[in-house]
């Protein structure tokens, strides 16, 4: 299924309302959401989480129905994308380990009743640390989000059958630019540095990801993924 590029009056409650739907009957679903580098996609994983967490479908606990497992903890720490040779170009495909990524995915989906550790990534640091995030086995709606959930090639194709969805966030290409840029700035680029990154290494993964588009189940409109990041800069 493909999403419908043309829903330009998507709202919250109806993104909140389908993300509901995906565990009707108390089933462990999957939601990904992917989109370019800069698109939104960390601040509606987080807007998602926020608005749900309170508020299960009925006969789930608060809280813990709800988990976030973002992709970036599959990053390659840097020491083995440099023995690589990849470390220029740091958060392109190739740069993650879409194997492992793949594999929790499945342990998840499998709901076998117990704990799940998750990787994260440390921003302030740039670097993966492993077995930081607890997915307790009363989450049943899991969300996560990265640029290459749709890619069919490689190990990355393993995903697919794992999620329930797959939605993608259609921000404005130069708000998107505008947004990169400031939080490479933010953790620690000149402006310089910090555009060059965003219009080059960034570009290349956009086009990557871009291509993907048509496979999403929905797509998030540039209007609604704009009004999010006007509360917070996306992830």
């Amino acid at each position: 299924m493909t999403g419908d590029p043309g829903a330009g009056a998507l709202s919250l409650g109806e993104l909140l309302g389908r993300a509901r739907g995906l565990v009707a009957g108390g089933r462990r679903a999957i939601l990904g959401i992917t989109g370019s580098p800069g698109a939104g996609k960390s601040t509606l994983a987080e807007r998602l989480l926020r608005a749900l967490r309170p508020a299960p479908p009925a006969g789930l606990t608060p809280g813990a129905w709800v988990a976030h497992v973002p992709m970036d903890g599959f990053h390659l720490a840097d020491a083995e994308l440099r023995r690589l040779g990849r470390l220029a170009r740091k958060g392109a495909p190739d740069t993650f380990d879409a194997a492992g990524y793949a594999a929790l995915l499945r342990r998840l989906r499998a709901d076998t009743g117990e704990i799940v550790y998750a990787p994260a990534f440390e921003r302030e640091i740039e670097q993966p640390i492993a077995g930081s995030i607890e997915v307790p086995p009363a989450a049943r709606l899991i969300i996560t989000e990265g640029n290459y959930l749709l890619v069919h090639e490689g190990d990355w194709a393993l995903m697919r059958p794992e999620f329930a969805e797959v939605w993608f966030c259609d921000l404005d290409p130069g708000e998107r630019l505008r947004r990169l840029t400031a939080r490479h700035e933010r953790f620690g680029k000149s402006p310089a540095d910090a555009l060059a990154w965003a219009a080059g290494s960034d570009q290349r993964n956009a086009a990557v990801t871009e291509a993907t588009r048509d496979w999403a189940d929905l797509i998030v409109p540039d209007g609604l993924v704009q009004a999010l990041g006007s509360i917070r800069e996306p992830g």
